[in-house]
């Protein structure tokens, strides 16, 4: 089934968690104010797309094609991000809430994390490496079996990472994040 083609259309302060957007393959588009808190974005395909300030809490993206999409100010908890069509994957997300999202096994190879809650973000068996998190809050995060190679998370903070279940080959931290590599160890750092 060929879906319809959308390209260089904006949609502002639309509600799509009753109503389901469209289905389609939206190029270039821009999602500005827009609430799909609940909603249905499964099967679309957002390909060099824009969200702004939207809330996307708990909707539904199976097989869902997110190509070079940008998130920015959005509040995206609890997305299974795992779901989507990897095949295309690429995204980057500035100023977004992700707590409780999964990112469970993708390639997010050079993925931006800038100045975003990511606090309960499931991140096992992802590969970050070269990944950037600049300025993001990684309370409870989980890394299990992550690739983290040269991944840059200097200027993050709350972390907790265990160096023995994850490869971190050429990561980088600040002296003051390194403490969240020995949390599990239980030793006090005067």
């Amino acid at each position: 089934m060929n879906l319809p083609f959308i390209a260089d259309k904006s949609f502002k302060n639309q509600n799509f968690s009753q109503t389901r957007l469209d289905k389609g393959e939206y190029e270039n588009c821009v999602f500005e104010g827009c609430n799909f808190s609940e909603g249905y974005l499964d099967n679309q395909n957002f390909m060099e797309c824009q969200f702004v300030d939207c809330d996307m809490t708990n909707a539904n993206i199976k097989h869902t094609i997110f190509k070079e999409t940008e998130f920015q100010d959005c509040k995206l908890v609890g997305l299974c991000f795992e779901d989507c069509n990897n095949l295309l994957f690429s995204v980057q997300f500035h100023d977004c809430n992700l707590t409780l999202s999964s990112f469970y096994g993708l390639t997010l190879k050079a993925t931006p994390f800038l100045d975003c809650i990511l606090s309960k973000t499931d991140f096992t068996e992802a590969d970050l490496s070269q990944a950037v998190f600049s300025q993001c809050n990684l309370e409870n995060a989980i890394f299990e079996l992550t690739n983290l190679s040269g991944a840059n998370l200097s200027s993050s903070f709350n972390l907790n990472i265990a160096p023995e279940r994850n490869q971190l080959k050429k990561a980088r931290f600040s002296r003051d994040n390194l403490i969240g590599l020995l949390k599990k160890y239980d030793i006090v750092v005067e």
